[in-house]
């Protein structure tokens, strides 16, 4: 096995897990998920039938990742958030098959129990408030935070705040990357 799991975790049928990868305490990884390589998925985590989770993916304690749900590299999903996959549940009314998808795109992270409504995007190494309610897209590089989450800023790459001068240029202070705001929008330089 290229991979470890714990003794207590629960890994059913049709899942390809990637070399590297380490599964705790209590988790189930259910039927056709793909997880890539060299992720961490917490204590007490729940991987829905057909999740596709990208390399160096990490998901803290207590995640709940719903069916429909896509995280592409280098995704940190923090303790106790959840993901949403149906807009309108109702115990009396089955809606598989219903599912709306979403899709966190390459280095985003979502905060402590921050919420993701099903069907929005969120963007690259956008950066979602510890408990953030996401109930629309987010861009890349966006700062949200609050219930309903509101952009309050831009990120870097590294997780530092971004704060463009009057040309629009910012500097992330650790990796020294230059960014650069346009027409709503942060492209790296």
């Amino acid at each position: 096995m290229s991979f470890y799991a714990h003794e207590t975790a629960v890994i059913d049928q049709g899942c390809e897990i990637g070399e590297g990868t380490k599964i705790w305490h209590f988790s189930h990884v259910m039927p056709n998920c793909k997880i890539g390589l060299k992720c961490n998925i917490g204590q007490n985590v729940v991987v829905s039938p057909d999740v596709i989770l990208g390399n160096n993916v990490k998901v803290q304690n207590n995640v709940s990742i719903y069916s429909g749900v896509t995280c592409e590299d280098d995704v940190f999903l923090g303790p106790s958030m959840v993901f949403t996959n149906v807009t309108n549940p109702r115990s009396g009314v089955n809606r598989r098959g219903q599912f709306s998808k979403t899709t966190v795109k390459k280095g985003a992270s979502i905060g402590a129990n921050a919420t993701i409504v099903c069907g929005h995007d969120i963007g690259e190494f956008a950066f979602i408030g510890a408990g953030a309610v996401v109930t629309k897209d987010v861009a890349s590089y966006a700062l949200l935070v609050g219930n309903p989450a509101r952009q309050i800023g831009w990120m870097s790459e590294y997780g530092h705040r971004l704060e463009f001068d009057a040309s629009g240029i910012a500097l992330c202070p650790e990796s020294k990357i230059k960014y650069q705001l346009v027409n709503n929008k942060v492209i790296k330089l």
